[in-house]
């Protein structure tokens, strides 16, 4: 089964997503499973030191300081809920998110998962920067990626840029919100849904083969 997810790495829901998705796929009875994980940039414009998280999600979302703080405590109970630690109280910096996701890139397959929910708890639960190249290389060693090349496979500027232009081809698509699944190049599924719904789609899949 071949499992597209498209998604970024400071969206709440997407770590939501992928929870559910995940505990699926522990129930079922998949013997071979290809996950490909695909940039969608909610905001390149961002520069790599970052902007004040609460403004600058104010200015974005045209919410007051209260109503913003109702969706964080709200999203974060529906974290809670599934085993999800979104702590946005340690939340300081809204990031630029390019170099998490180049790191995603160059992490062997076997990897590529846990490297995606190292960056998740960087920043949802220790509020580092992803836009900072010393976090993401400590994410990486951390994960077990250490090459002396690593730094220096992140700044490459045509694989940054290709970043961007991937996250445009999403949009082609008309993938306008994350997180999105495409299962098996077929079934599409918009949104963070339950573990329950995504069981079921896996089960008629694998009916279907």
């Amino acid at each position: 089964m071949q499992i597209d997810i498209f998604h970024d790495t400071v969206c709440p829901w997407c770590r939501i997503g992928k929870k559910h998705l995940f505990d699926a796929l522990s129930e079922s009875k998949l013997e071979e499973l290809d996950i490909r994980w695909h940039p969608f940039l909610l905001d390149n414009s961002v520069p790599n030191e970052g902007y004040e998280f609460r403004d600058f999600m104010q200015q974005r979302k045209g919410m007051s300081a209260q109503q913003l703080q109702q969706m964080f405590d709200y999203t974060r109970s529906m974290g809670e809920a599934v085993g999800v630690n979104l702590d946005f109280e340690k939340v300081r910096l809204a990031v630029n998110t390019t170099l998490s996701h180049r790191l995603i890139e160059l992490a062997p397959s076997s990897l590529k998962s846990q490297v995606v929910e190292a960056i998740y708890q960087a920043y949802f639960e220790e509020g580092l920067n992803l836009g900072n190249i010393d976090v993401i290389v400590a994410i990486a060693k951390s994960s077990g990626m250490d090459s002396p090349e690593l730094a220096q496979q992140l700044n490459d500027k045509n694989a940054r840029d290709a970043i961007a232009i991937k996250s445009d081809h999403a949009r082609s698509l008309g993938i306008n919100s994350v997180p999105f699944f495409i299962i098996n190049n077929e079934v599409k599924i918009n949104g963070s849904q339950s573990k329950e719904t995504f069981n079921s789609i896996i089960n008629d899949q694998l009916s279907i083969k």
